[in-house]
């Protein structure tokens, strides 16, 4: 295989320092995936329930209150995930960059915001005719069906990962 541009990046992450502790110190790598996987616990936990209501469960929770409500926690939780993802990457960055189910959970990750920014884009905004007691648009099951279907892929392309 000929060396491609990136080779010597990915190669300069893995030899940066904290990639040499991520995969030396015996309990570093652990706790980071540990705090990696409690982040997206909280990021996919407040999206499915954000879209089980866009699915017309609890119809007496304001949809608009419920979004100011889990947005902080997504947040949050976004905080989490990005830096330590990127500290688990860091350890293996080449081993990862040929990982399918890497690249896989990826381009889902990127569908899946893409797909948030559609919504809140598109039918969210006109979420204050259907916040409570009323129907949720088509549109606006169809981002939650989308969500909860990609959110189950991008974990299960996580776990995955160790195995391919």
């Amino acid at each position: 295989m000929t060396p491609s541009p990136g080779d010597g990046l990915l190669r300069a992450v893995e030899q940066s320092s904290l990639a040499a502790a991520m995969r030396s110190e015996m309990w570093l790598y652990p706790a980071v995936e540990v705090l990696h996987i409690y982040g997206l616990v909280i990021l996919v936990g407040s999206a499915i329930m954000f879209d089980l209501r866009l699915f017309g469960l609890s119809q007496a929770l304001s949809i608009s209150g419920l979004a100011r409500h889990l947005l902080p926690w997504s947040v949050g939780a976004l905080l989490v995930i990005v830096p330590t993802g990127l500290m688990m990457f860091s350890a293996h960055a080449s081993e990862l960059i040929d990982n399918r189910a890497f690249i896989i959970k990826l381009t889902l990750l990127m569908l899946a915001i893409t797909n948030a920014a559609a919504f809140h884009a598109g039918a969210f905004r006109s979420a204050a005719t259907w916040d409570r007691d009323a129907d949720v648009p088509v549109g606006a099951r169809m981002h939650a069906a989308a969500s909860v279907l990609l959110w189950l892929s991008i974990i299960a392309c996580g776990r995955l990962i160790a195995y391919v």
